[in-house]
Parts: C-alpha cells; sequence; structure tokens
C-alpha cells in the first residue's frame, strides 16, 4: 500500500510577524495531519480540542477518533498536543530528542519550587505524567514514512518524511512554520536555535516537492512547481 495523506486542520499563527501582528489576534493551533500506510492511521499533532477534532478528522478522511492507531508529535510543544487525552487507545511518538529536553526542562522548573505557584506546579507535574505515555519514535513508522529530524524550532523536532511513487512529502512541523515563512527562506522568531533552524530548512527545501508546514496548508516547494 502506498502511503497517502490528508491535512485535517488548516494551523495558523496567534500573531504573523510577517503580516505585522505585534500581539495575539486569533487563537493559535497547529496543522493536523492524517497519514495512511500498512492499515495504520497515523495522526500527527493533534492541536484542535478534542470536540472539534472528531468531527473535523471525519469530514477529512471519514474516519474516527478511535481509528487513529498512532499519534506523532513534531514538537511537544503544548498547542501541537491539545487533543492527545482523547486519542488514549493509540501509542504516542516524538523524536527522542524531544523527548529528553522537554523532560529535562520540565523537571528543572519544578526543581525551582520558589518559581511557580501551586497551579502552575500541578501543571508541570501533569505534564511529566502525560510524558511517560510518549515513545521514542522510531526511524521509520513504514517503508515510504521515516521520522525526519529538523531541530531548530526546538531541540529535538522533527517531521515525517512521506515518500509516495510520485513525489517527496515533508511533514516538517515548525520547521516550516507557514507557506509564506517558506517562500521567504524565513523561519519561526520563536525557534531555540535559529541557525540550527535555517540549517533544517535548507535541508528539506532541497529534498521535498511538497510540505505540510506547522501552522498553515499544503505548500509546493519553491521553483520545484509551475
Amino acid at each position: 500500500m502506498s502511503v497517502e495523506f490528508s491535512v485535517v486542520s488548516i494551523g495558523a499563527l496567534s500573531r504573523n510577524r510577517l503580516w505585522g501582528e505585534a500581539a495575539p489576534v486569533r487563537t493559535s493551533h497547529a496543522t493536523t495531519t492524517a497519514v495512511f500506510v500498512d492499515e495504520r492511521l497515523i495522526l500527527v499533532d493533534p492541536s484542535l480540542p478534542a470536540a472539534a477534532l472528531g468531527p473535523v478528522l471525519n469530514e477529512r478522511t471519514g474516519k474516527q477518533l478511535a481509528d487513529v492507531t498512532d499519534v506523532f508529535c513534531t514538537t511537544l510543544r503544548p498547542v501541537h498536543r491539545r487533543s492527545i487525552a482523547a486519542l488514549a487507545q493509540a501509542a504516542w511518538w516524538v523524536h527522542a530528542d524531544e523527548l529528553n529536553w522537554y523532560r529535562s526542562n520540565l523537571e528543572t522548573l519544578l526543581d525551582s519550587a520558589e518559581r511557580l505557584d501551586v497551579s502552575q506546579a500541578r501543571d508541570v507535574e501533569a505534564d511529566l505524567k502525560l510524558l511517560e505515555r510518549f515513545r521514542p519514535a522510531p526511524e521509520r513508522f513504514a517503508e515510504q514514512v521515516t521520522v525526519y529530524p529538523l531541530a531548530g524550532a526546538s531541540p529535538g523536532s522533527a517531521g515525517l518524511l512521506l515518500t509516495p511513487p510520485t513525489s517527496t512529502v515533508v511533514i516538517a512541523g515548525d520547521a516550516a512554520i507557514t507557506a509564506e515563512h517558506l517562500r521567504r527562506g524565513q523561519v519561526w522568531q520563536g525557534c531555540a536555535d535559529v541557525e540550527a533552524a535555517l540549517r533544517s530548512l535548507s535541508d528539506f527545501l532541497e529534498l521535498a516537492d511538497v510540505i505540510v508546514p506547522g501552522h498553515d496548508n499544503v505548500a509546493m516547494v519553491p521553483g520545484r512547481w509551475l
């Protein structure tokens, strides 16, 4: 079976500095993508609230949340996993570097108890508990679905490289924050490491025909398609 994908929900930035927005003007949510391969349904970045994600998944694919076999998060930023608790039946995956980095940050924050109030401490503890469900992603989910490290947006961020017969697709997460950033050769201003992010951007622009950005609709790689 050849790999197929469908954008379930098109993401958006809370503010887009390329549009001159200095403060948040909308609710941020990440692009959510369904990948179908070898009897698996891999849901990438379940960002909408669960009450919305289920109906939208059905509208786009005919599937239910219960049909999802795997969840892959391109990053552990909360907006990229907003509804993951509604996918308890699925296996949860994230790149090992991202998992280690995010857990270390939370543990450091919790150890610095004087910086947290009771509510914040509870939130950190809940996040640490949630991380126990995540597994380090394999190098490949299938012959045509490869985990693609894209460090920069966060230290361990990673996308999925899909290789159907006629094109190469990168589900890039925040390594390609929007289509406009992609066209301009720019990375997200919130990157953990801008230089690493620019290297990742250069790498996948050489490889991909089609990009699924972290907070926008599908984009064709500039110069690759007329």
